[in-house]
């Protein structure tokens, strides 16, 4: 199992970014609520990781902190919950959110965050609500290194709209999603993190 993943961040575009690891470039995804924490594209960083083996790929996993892997690995062991859902969890709520929403039974509040529907959302809370209450935080180490060069990117909010269509959203709606905020100045993680917040409020 690959717990940690350190070296150089090559590229990155929500949900997927790649670490240069002495020259091995890992491809790993990634939360929104991790993506906030990244430092600019070739920067070193740390990301804590969790390898999920299938017959058809493996798939690598990176997260900011101890606390988000933690919960991660719990929701992926919930009947019905694959990684990719417990990605959108992760990127909708903070562990913190999703632990009270969990706690106290808020059902309602899950079921605001996509690909999540009232059954996934009961049996979210009956399954964890005894499994959760040890989460804590640790961030990971984040040091900035001069490093890679790559093609520039397109408009954040553009690179939000595609981000959110990975995450499942259609086309229309990210769209509508995106254009409902005022992003100027505004990175794509912070955009994309803003309109799965706004879509929970509602």
């Amino acid at each position: 199992m690959i717990g940690r993943l350190r070296g150089l961040l090559a590229w990155k575009q929500p949900p997927a970014l790649m670490i240069d690891a002495h020259g091995v470039g890992y491809e790993l995804e990634a939360s929104l609520t991790t993506f906030q924490t990244l430092p600019e594209v070739g920067a070193e960083i740390t990301l804590h990781t969790h390898l999920v083996v299938r017959e058809d790929a493996h798939t690598l996993y990176g997260f900011a902190h101890l606390a988000e892997r933690a919960l991660f690995r719990e929701l992926i062991r919930v009947s019905g919950v694959g990684p990719r859902l417990a990605l959108l969890i992760l990127s909708g709520m903070s562990v913190e959110l999703f632990g009270r929403c969990v706690r106290d039974g808020d059902a309602a509040s899950l079921t605001r965050l996509p690909g999540i529907g009232k059954k996934t959302a009961e049996r979210l809370i009956i399954e964890l609500r005894d499994r959760i209450g040890g989460l804590g935080g640790d961030s990971a180490a984040v040091g900035l290194t001069s490093g890679l060069i790559v093609a520039p990117e397109a408009r954040p909010a553009d690179d939000a709209v595609s981000a959110l269509v990975s995450l499942g959203y259609k086309l229309p709606e990210a769209s509508r999603m995106v254009q409902s905020l005022e992003t100027d100045g505004l990175s794509s993680e912070a955009i994309i993190r803003l309109a799965l917040q706004a879509q929970v409020r509602r």
